[in-house]
């Protein structure tokens, strides 16, 4: 490899990682094609990608970012590649560690999040946490049910007194 390749290279991951909002180094030895394709396919749909790396571009990448270097830098032993989260980093760890539980091959060795090193533990935590959507939408039904409530009394209330049915207020649509 020349050294501009290897230079690009560096810049390359740097810039990833600049750009992420949390990573993750993986070890993929012994995964089929068809499945590391697959792989790729999966972590698209989330917004990430994957990345194999040589151990020594990558730790010259980490320098112009301590706080990887010091989460990723002892972990860099083996085949390697490095998933960069550029939007949520939570939909990457469940694509993770349900692609790890189909192919044991996987290896998923720690993370980064926000500055903080993840360890195994605190990713499988956070693979089963509910993604940013799954949250909107409780969220949603929370601000919305005390108003649907109400609109049930009056309603109830109405037809209690006397109202006929066609002119109670019609309860909200769930």
């Amino acid at each position: 490899m020349l050294k501009a390749d290897k230079d690009a290279d560096i810049k390359l991951i740097s810039e990833k990682l600049a750009q992420a909002k949390g990573a993750f180094v993986v070890d993929f030895k012994g995964i089929k094609v068809e499945q590391v394709t697959n792989l790729r396919k999966k972590l698209h749909a989330v917004e990430s990608e994957m990345k194999v790396v040589r151990n020594t571009l990558a730790k010259r990448a980490f320098k112009d970012h301590p706080k990887v270097e010091g989460a990723f830098d002892s972990t860099m032993v083996g085949t390697n590649a490095i998933v960069f989260a550029f939007n949520e980093v939570v939909g990457v760890a469940k694509t993770l560690a349900d692609f790890a539980k189909d192919v044991e091959a996987l290896k998923i060795k720690t993370g980064i999040m926000d500055g903080e090193a993840l360890d195994q533990n605190k990713i499988k935590f956070l693979a089963t946490l509910p993604g940013k959507d799954q949250l909107r939408a409780q969220f949603l039904c929370l601000l919305k049910e005390p108003s649907a409530r109400l609109a049930r009394v009056l309603n109830e209330y109405a037809t209690k007194n006397g109202a006929p049915a066609a002119e109670a207020a019609p309860a909200p649509e769930a």
